[in-house]
């Protein structure tokens, strides 16, 4: 809501307040404003003129040489471009001197040999909004109302020396969606009175009721409907002051009528709709929700085909506006009308909200009704509309007002008790202050028995229910600043995290420290994509959701493997290809046809690696990525946690992972080894269909590894004697694994083992079919001596025994 600070000083006496300060004491109470704006945009010097005569320049078709007199006793010579300038007319005028938006100076010059003392100014070079703008203003000069007098700076005519308030308001809040609510908001903020506008009206002799009839066949839709009959009004643009307000809320003016109904609005946050009345055959209303298969274009052209959930106004037959959001081309006000019929009813939010939604038709009118009208301003606002009609139109207003419903209710009864505000709000607030505060608000209050008081809430606060909302008042009011801080008492915890969420912190700081990027993607899914890797979802069925956002949303995830590789076929289908992603999320698990109890939601993190390691450079090649560079990101990941020792990788050949290039990993627990993931090769096939590069990827459950997680960092002496260092490369078949050698060579060697690692593997025709070469590196190291060349060789000895007995390996020579 756009509030502005000249406006709101109609109903307020804002003398001596700021902006700035209303802003501040507004956002303090609980109302917050985002922003302050000055409507200048930096418009200095510029006046409004009078063009007394024009003729076309000497030496260019389209320039014009204009006289204009601004109000000075030196009449100025202007060369002007627009097409639309003319003799007779009221124009703003950039004097020498002048300063415009953007920076933009005016000084004499000489355009075509012809001097030019000054520049005709356009409502876009003044820096006003132009889709705000009447169509007839968005092109050429701006033409300005005769009725202004010569010199009056432009900023006063066209209302610049204004500030809008921008409010931020909370769905609770839509009391705030007027000007008059904002006044009461301000008025209570500082101890100031609200002026409510004038709306007595002259009425003619004629009766509404001879030219109206209101029916309403959706009591429940239609609380309350009402319509006046104004005759003989004259279609004009509304005047200069009218349309400035519209411009500083954000609204494009049209017309006098329509422009009405608008500021009305926007001044009571009461929706009104005008019918040409002479298009409304014998001036019948019935409201009644709409028929299957009935259609109605709306006022922006469009042809709506309507439900039986929505409301319609109609004149007895067919439809002629969707209640509370937008009205029909059929009764749309033009040039042409003469006589009004003016609406202004009350009508249920979720009806209004499901209609404006199922058409994608928001309108500041849906809105407001959206969120709850004040029902005591349904013919305040009517009245008020129709008083500016007679003053703006020169329409006559018929007696009386033709409605149907229930109009008005009773303010809200709301018991609080002064012990029960104090103690919930840590305060020593008298009887008197507490009075005082309401009264500020415009609440009635009546003393019951010992402290307790009965506050009569008025209707356009709907938001006031409960004693507890009083007391939000109160605080308001009092001030959040004025409310004593207060000692916990009590032990108090520190609060701290808990060792799965730690752990799942240090995961996304290691993963993303390595260089991959974290993906956070939806819980829902498609069932498509629940089929793919199958393993790692072994008996879950897909769970399905009651009120899914579509068929791609439809059931919850059971790995978080399909979403990443969509993500970077995604990237990869905008030419990004080198991929590195992570995320840690949660799955869901079911065993059940038919759920009786809630899913098993399981914490997994999972990992995606495509395309180059690195980049080639004029220097260096790049560097695709491969198996070993996900398995060195899982490597880090199990030190990190203290779980290295725990792990073993078995080769796999789960579904839709590459058949030879997959590991399962596994966990040594209390029961043993147990699978607590997969990483490997995307299989050929899957990376067809997503169209990608080799793409190497690792999911892993975390619960298992919370538990045997070993964060604490251990410690040991740095070695104070020697290593002895010995390389063997053995033949053995293609199926052994390099992994059942160094646990072999583990077992054997003992303690004095240091480390064993695999430096090489070698195949060819020169071993053997079936054969490999698979060279290791073995460093022996005793913690309290130095071992002898002896004692190494006869170990090493005992290593080369046990694998050959072991494996059938042969020492390569």
């Amino acid at each position: 809501m756009n509030v502005s600070y000249k406006w709101l000083n109609e109903y307020v006496d804002l003398s001596g307040l700021t902006p700035e300060e209303i802003a501040e004491r507004m956002t303090g109470g609980g109302i917050e404003i985002d922003r302050v704006e000055s409507r200048n945009q930096g418009v200095t010097g510029v006046v409004v003129g009078y063009v007394k005569h024009k003729e076309k320049h000497p030496d260019a078709d389209k320039l014009n040489v204009c006289k204009v007199d601004v109000g000075t006793d030196e009449e100025l010579q202007i060369v002007c471009g627009a097409s639309n300038v003319d003799a007779g007319q009221h124009v703003p005028v950039a004097v020498v001197g002048a300063k415009l938006p953007g920076g933009l100076h005016i000084k004499r010059a000489k355009l075509r040999g012809v001097e030019s003392q000054g520049m005709i100014c356009s409502a876009k070079e003044l820096g006003l909004p132009e889709k705000l703008l009447p169509r007839e203003q968005q092109e050429g000069i701006l033409v300005l109302p005769s009725t202004l007098t010569l010199g009056t700076p432009i900023a006063e005519a066209l209302g610049l020396d204004d500030a809008v308030l921008e409010l931020d308001l909370t769905p609770n809040r839509s009391d705030c969606l007027s000007m008059l609510g904002a006044a009461y908001e301000v008025a209570a903020l500082t101890g100031l009175d609200v002026k409510l506008p004038d709306t007595r009206i002259i009425d003619a002799a004629e009766q509404t009721a001879d030219h109206i009839t209101v029916a309403i066949e959706a009591p429940e839709q239609c609380l309350h409907y009402a319509a006046r009959y104004i005759k003989g009004v004259k279609i004009a643009p509304s005047p200069l002051w009218l349309q400035n307000r519209l411009v500083a809320a954000g609204v494009r003016p049209i017309n006098n009528i329509v422009d009405i109904t608008n500021y009305v609005m926007l001044e009571y946050g009461q929706p009104l709709h005008a019918f040409d009345a002479d298009r409304v055959p014998g001036g019948r209303i019935v409201v009644r929700l709409a028929r299957e298969g009935e259609t109605l274009q709306t006022l922006d052209d469009q042809e709506r085909k309507l439900d039986a959930s929505m409301l319609v106004i109609t004149d007895g037959d067919q439809p002629i506006a969707l209640a509370g959001v937008m009205g029909g081309a059929s009764s749309e006000v033009t040039a042409d009308t003469v006589n009004i019929l003016l609406e202004s009813a009350r009508f249920d939010g979720g009806t209004v909200r499901k209609t404006s939604r199922q058409l994608g038709l928001r309108s500041e009118s849906s809105v407001r009704f959206e969120k709850g009208v004040d029902p005591n301003r349904v013919l305040p606002a009517l009245d008020r509309a129709a008083a500016l009609m007679a003053q703006l139109a020169g329409g006559l207003v018929a007696e009386g007002i033709a409605q149907a419903g229930k109009p008005g209710a009773e303010p809200a009864k709301v018991k609080v008790g002064l012990t029960k505000i104090n103690h919930y709000l840590g305060t020593e607030l008298s009887s008197l202050e507490v009075k005082t505060i309401f009264a500020r608000l415009g609440f009635a209050v009546d003393t019951l028995d010992g402290d307790v008081f009965e506050v009569s809430v008025p209707t356009r606060r709907g938001d006031i229910m409960r004693d507890v909302d009083l007391i939000e008042e109160v605080a308001r009011l009092h001030g959040y600043d004025n409310i004593p801080t207060t000692a916990i008492e009590g032990a108090a915890t520190p609060g701290a995290l808990t060792a799965p969420q730690a752990i799942r912190r240090e995961l996304r700081t290691r993963l993303t420290s390595a260089g991959l990027h974290e993906a956070v993607s939806y819980s829902f899914t498609s069932p498509a994509l629940t089929v793919l890797f199958p393993e790692q979802t072994a008996g879950a069925r897909p769970i399905r959701l009651a009120m899914p956002m579509s068929e791609e949303r439809s059931v919850l995830r059971t790995s978080l493997l399909p979403q990443l590789l969509e993500t970077a076929a995604y990237n990869r289908n905008r030419k990004n290809d080198d991929v590195a992603l992570f995320e840690i999320g949660s799955v869901y698990h079911t065993g059940e046809e038919t759920l009786t109890r809630l899913p098993q939601e399981k914490h997994r993190v999972a990992g995606l690696m495509t395309g180059s390691r690195r980049k080639g450079q004029w220097n260096v090649k790049a560097e695709a990525v491969d198996f070993y560079d996900a398995k060195g990101l899982l490597e880090e990941l199990f030190r990190l946690l203290g779980v290295s020792d725990s792990i073993r990788y078995e080769a796999a050949a789960p579904a839709h992972f590459h058949p030879g290039r997959t590991a399962a990993v596994l966990l040594e627990t209390g029961r043993g080894y147990e699978r607590i993931g997969y990483i490997g090769q995307l299989h050929p096939e899957q990376q067809r269909d997503f169209e990608l590069q080799d793409t190497y990827l690792f999911e892993l459950e975390l619960a298992p590894l919370y538990d045997a997680a070993e964060p604490a960092i251990a410690y040991k002496a740095l070695p104070r004697f020697p290593a002895s260092g010995r390389d063997i490369a053995v033949v053995v078949d293609h199926a052994v694994q390099a992994g059942a050698l160094t646990a072999a060579i583990a077992q054997t060697a003992g303690e004095l083992l240091e480390s064993v690692e695999v430096f090489d593997i070698y195949t060819g025709e020169r071993l053997g079919e079936g054969k490999k070469s698979v060279a290791l590196a073995l460093v022996y190291r005793h913690a309290e001596r130095t071992l002898t060349d002896e004692e190494v060789t006869e170990l090493h000895g005992k290593v080369v025994a046990q694998l050959e007995q072991s494996f059938g390996a042969e020492l390569r020579k």
